[in-house]
Formats: structure tokens, C-alpha cells, sequence
């Protein structure tokens, strides 16, 4: 059952990946759309020192029900041993955009 819209972020180290595992996410259907920005760079500090990196964004719209799977799926998907891994819910959406996102819940994805 559907539980509303959400957004997950998460960065690659480059489009390739970016590309490979939105469309292994979209084959699962634990989303229903993949937005893959190239050309980021990350300012960070990791284990205590500061780093810079040229990423990939990735930006997944899918339903609340299915986060938990698709953070998972990520998790493991993913090539950084850490891969940082954001979701939030996204009520403030058009009734059209919920139900698209919710249609996903419905259609048999792997969880």
C-alpha cells in the first residue's frame, strides 16, 4: 500500500554508476524515476580529514513503503564502502506525482 512520496539522494563516483544501478532500481521497481546530475563536487570531512571529490548526484523519487528496500538495495549496490544515503518524505506533492510514485508500491517491487 502506497504511504506517499519520497525522495532519496545519494552520490556515486561517477555517471556510469550512477546510470547502472538507477536502471537495476528501476528494473526492481523500487523507484519510479532516477534525476542523475553530473558534475558535483563534494566538500567533505570523513574519518577526520577533509576531502574534496568530483561526484555524481542522484536524486530517486519513489513511495515511502518502498525506502527501507531501496536503502538496502543501495547499500549494496553501491561501491563506496560508505555509501551516504539520504531519504526524506515528500507530502507536499501534486496529486498526480503521489500516484505515479504510489503505482510503483503496486506493481510487484522487490523487497
Amino acid at each position: 500500500m502506497s504511504e506517499g512520496p519520497a525522495l532519496l539522494w545519494c552520490p556515486f563516483p561517477d555517471e556510469e554508476e550512477a546510470r547502472r544501478v538507477a536502471g537495476q532500481m528501476l528494473d526492481e521497481k523500487l523507484i519510479a524515476c532516477a534525476n542523475i546530475i553530473p558534475g558535483m563536487v563534494s566538500l567533505y570531512e570523513w574519518l577526520g580529514e577533509r576531502g574534496e571529490a568530483r561526484e555524481v548526484g542522484a536524486l530517486f523519487k519513489t513511495d515511502q513503503a518502498l525506502v527501507p528496500a531501496l536503502i538496502d538495495r543501495l547499500e549494496r549496490l553501491h561501491s563506496y564502502d560508505t555509501a551516504s544515503i539520504t531519504a526524506w518524505n515528500a507530502p507536499a506533492s501534486s496529486k498526480a506525482t503521489a500516484e505515479w510514485l504510489g503505482s510503483i508500491v503496486n506493481s510487484g517491487a522487490a523487497r
